[in-house]
């Protein structure tokens, strides 16, 4: 494959946003198997292009190149090719190889709900690095017009979304609808997806834990696992006290990055939520725009 292939591929994944990593011999001393330049790039289904001097080598780059997918860590990788330093590889060609490996996909963020503060989640998510589309079953809602920043924008029912949208290691999804009705169709059909083996890196759903219950108890008997359930973050975002659109979407992809780089997310933010007293009834909160 020539690196005019390589790069043609390499377009085209991270045009359909699919989860891949591509490693490049960077440097090279002595005698080695590969020069520098040499690429090779792998998919997270385990398919991968190119090459970078094959053997034992090339294996331990591949699976190293799986992990840069799984947790987007670029790494730099250093082999001395001696049977003193690496006695199974096979090689004792007396070169050193330095090899940087690194993720070339960008995460994809699919917004269901076409609102306020779904406009304010897109702006920002995009900012962040977040390949977004936009569903809402409403036409004038879901446009290119009201979301520039979004890579696509549909107008479809939102089980006829969900079904069809590829949920892969770097698919992240929020739940935003226009009323808790719609949140919980969507949550639903999540939970069917996850029940065929389709699991998200993150799913979020804007709301209190009032909203939370009553949804859940809905969804559970519509046949959604709890397995699911408990992957859902709602209230979902860190807790900064924001009030407006713009700041829930800030707070909402804090966590969005958080997951991505750290793998954690948010929730134990939320324990320090001071609660308010109102009419006098001690322990009754003002809720926020997040928990609405």
């Amino acid at each position: 494959m020539t690196d005019h292939d390589l790069f043609e591929a390499i377009v085209e994944l991270r045009r359909e946003g699919i989860p891949a990593a591509l490693a490049t011999i960077v440097g090279t001393r002595g005698s080695t198997p590969g020069r520098t330049s040499m690429r090779l790039l792998v998919q997270a289904d385990g398919t991968f292009r190119g090459t970078v001097g094959g053997g034992c080598l090339e294996a331990e780059v591949y699976d190293a190149a799986l992990a840069v997918i799984a947790d987007e860590q670029p790494r730099s990788l250093q082999f001395r090719l001696t049977e003193q330093d690496s006695p199974d590889s096979g090689l004792m060609c007396g070169g050193e190889v330095t090899i940087f490996v690194e993720p070339i996909t960008t995460p994809s963020l699919w917004i269901f709900g076409g609102g306020h503060v779904s406009k304010a989640l897109c702006e920002v998510a995009t900012l962040a690095g977040f390949r977004t589309t936009i569903v809402d079953d409403r036409s004038d809602y879901a446009t290119a017009e009201r979301f520039p920043a979004a890579h696509a924008t549909s107008s479809e029912p939102y089980p006829d979304a969900v079904a069809r949208f590829p949920i892969r290691s770097n698919s992240y999804a929020i739940v935003v609808t226009r009323g808790h009705r719609d949140d919980g169709i969507v949550l639903q059909a999540l939970g069917r997806r996850h029940a065929a083996g389709d699991e998200l890196r993150f799913c979020g759903m804007i709301g209190s834990k009032t909203k939370q219950a009553l949804l859940f108890k809905e969804a559970r008997a519509a046949g959604v696992s709890d397995d699911f359930l408990a992957t859902v973050r709602t209230p979902m975002g860190a807790y900064l006290g924001g009030k407006t659109h713009e700041e829930i979407a800030v707070s909402v992809v804090a966590e969005l990055i958080s997951v991505r780089r750290t793998g954690e997310d948010l929730a134990s933010s939320w324990d320090r939520k001071p609660r308010k007293v109102r009419g006098g009834q001690e322990g009754v909160r003002e809720l926020p725009a997040a928990e609405a």
